[in-house]
């Protein structure tokens, strides 16, 4: 599923995800818990502030973002 994503500069230089819009929601990353590259894309996963973690890919040769995997917070306080 294809998902505008706000970002920064992070790490390296590169591009890292701040925020991303689902449908009319827009979910602020709290933080990155992990990145690594798969052949034409980048792999970010994050925390959103709805305690929900996301795997968000960036594809390299067309510029887009897309939702991966999301899993639910399991914690009513958002942990």
């Amino acid at each position: 599923m294809r998902v505008d994503v706000a970002c920064r500069a992070g790490h390296g230089g590169s591009d890292e995800p701040v925020a991303f819009t689902l449908g009319e929601r827009r979910v602020r990353v709290t933080e990155i818990l992990d990145r690594w590259p798969g052949g034409d894309h980048l792999y970010f996963k994050v925390r959103g502030d709805d305690g929900a973690r996301y795997i968000l890919r960036r594809d390299f040769e067309i510029l887009v973002w897309e939702l991966e995997v999301y899993e639910a917070s399991t914690d009513t306080y958002g942990e």
